[in-house]
């Protein structure tokens, strides 16, 4: 057997003042060197989002962000939220049917073609209440850029091949979900069903089994007529000059007549969420509840900060406090019961509500405990937070924050939907001062306020040993979160 030893010595050598090496001060400037010129920027200046108005309603709104590349998109006040009149589906048949054959284009290969040239990728993605098509490309090939997505989203063929192709898509993606081991999106569709039980943000994301080969070019049409209005838009950008964004936007979408003909956004759908509350059940797997309650516009910050100190995650992890291992689901919850899988927080926001979800998994035959381990930890959110796990968790969200605001396409969603919803654009300072400001008092009143809402659970897995939902109601509603005690004469 060889092996191999390394050595090394390392002499430190003095230069004589002889030497064509002399001393030479790192402090004072370099001889014959030219002086240098600093660029001074103010940092406010540097990261203002700047937003124009056009007189078709539509909102260009831009963010300097020095490099080659730059972010272009179209998000459109567009989801499965607005379907109350209409199938459920037609949002996520959109999204796969975004960037196929357009006016300009016979085929989305040569859509991709088109954006090679520029070193360019596209996407399309929709959620409950928004529809955002983006391209990352070079800078140079802004023009381009924005001529094939006001094409993409206003000049759609939508032929019955690429329909046909769709649904052979959707229907693929739909028994995905239900074989596939992570169980969090369908969860997550549960959840806002039990949560708004058939109205607005509870409708299904997903196209339902029996809606595929309902939606056609004239449904689609229809509801394109209703919701891809210019007032309902906003032309997002970073990396590029708000001038050349907004003198893009005059040339290619201020006049273009849609596909469809005129809108008519007088159909447009603009009922406020109703929280019901409920639970849904589905036998298959392992058990998951969440239990949600619904927040408002003001109570946004102080909620994201009690997610962050909730924290949580997966029974097998490693890591300091950046993995949020000193959050109290792991401390009070994954530490102390060894037998349960997980315990994650999430909260999902909307412009007019909201939802804050502990996700837990055990074995079926513990699922009573561990209901009742997440209700005391529901109900030990209206205590005093600590000094110490306060800091820590605005702490943690303000780097949250601002580390993914270090991605150009993360900054471009973030003021696509700001701008989109308000009108306006929170900057980074702005939201680490209010996370700054939140107290132990603003967590106590959010949460003392949720806890007297309904629950909303969602259960999949083997529901044996499920406490009914009105056992879940009465501990979440007594002073320690314990559920009723039951007893069996036969077990």
């Amino acid at each position: 057997m060889s092996s191999v030893a390394w050595f090394g010595i390392a002499v430190y050598r003095k230069y004589s003042s002889g030497s064509r090496y002399p001393n030479i001060s790192l402090s004072a400037p370099l001889p014959g060197i030219p002086k240098p010129v600093f660029a001074s920027v103010d940092g406010h200046e540097q990261c203002e989002t700047k937003i124009t108005t056009l007189e078709n309603g539509l909102k260009v709104a831009s963010q300097n962000k020095f490099g080659q590349f730059c972010t272009v998109g179209i998000l459109v006040n567009s989801g499965s939220r607005h379907e109350t009149k209409y199938p459920s589906g037609i949002a996520h048949f959109l999204e796969k049917l975004a960037f196929s054959s357009t006016a300009q284009y016979g085929s989305k290969d040569e859509i991709l073609l088109t954006l090679e040239k520029h070193g360019g990728i596209c996407d399309c993605q929709t959620s409950r209440d928004t529809t955002m098509y983006a391209v990352s490309a070079e800078v140079k090939g802004l023009d381009t850029v924005v001529s094939l997505l006001s094409d993409a989203v206003l000049q759609p063929r939508l032929l019955d091949e690429e329909i046909e192709m769709t649904r052979m898509a959707v229907r693929f993606e739909l028994e995905d979900l239900n074989m596939r081991p992570d169980p969090e999106p369908l969860l997550t569709e549960m959840i806002h069903a039990a949560a708004y039980r058939g109205n607005t943000v509870g409708l299904p994301r997903f196209c339902p089994v029996d809606n595929v080969e309902k939606i056609d070019k004239k449904l689609l049409h229809t509801y394109l007529r209703s919701y891809y209005c210019p007032e309902r838009m906003v032309l997002a950008g970073v990396g590029i000059e708000h001038e050349q964004l907004v003198a893009c936007a005059r040339k290619y979408l201020l006049d273009v007549k849609p596909v469809w003909g005129a809108s008519t956004p007088t159909n447009v759908d603009l009922s406020v969420a109703q929280y019901t509350g409920g639970i849904v059940r589905v036998r298959a797997g392992r058990f998951f509840p969440f239990l949600p309650y619904f927040f408002l516009e003001e109570d946004f910050i102080p909620f994201a900060v009690l997610n962050m100190m909730m924290g949580g995650g997966g029974s097998f992890s490693a890591g300091g406090p950046g993995k949020g291992m000193f959050t109290r689901l792991y401390l009070n919850v994954l530490n102390r019961h060894h037998w349960m899988y997980n315990a994650t927080s999430y909260h999902h926001s909307y412009e007019d509500s909201g939802l804050l979800c502990i996700h837990a998994s055990a074995d079926p035959r513990q699922v009573r405990e561990m209901v009742e381990i997440i209700t005391r930890e529901f109900i030990q959110m209206a205590g005093t937070a600590g000094e110490m796990e306060l800091a820590r968790a605005k702490t943690q969200l303000k780097s949250m924050l601002m580390m993914n605001l270090e991605s150009r396409p993360v900054i471009f969603e973030d003021v696509g939907r700001q701008v989109l919803a308000t009108g306006t654009r929170k900057l980074p300072h702005e939201l680490c001062d209010l996370i700054s400001n939140i107290t132990a008092s603003d967590i106590k009143r959010v949460t003392t306020k949720m806890l007297r809402s309904k629950p909303a659970v969602a259960a999949l897995g083997d529901l044996t040993e499920m406490p009914s939902y009105e056992h879940i109601q009465a501990a979440l509603s007594s002073k320690d979160g314990r559920l009723p005690r039951m007893y069996r004469l036969f077990r």
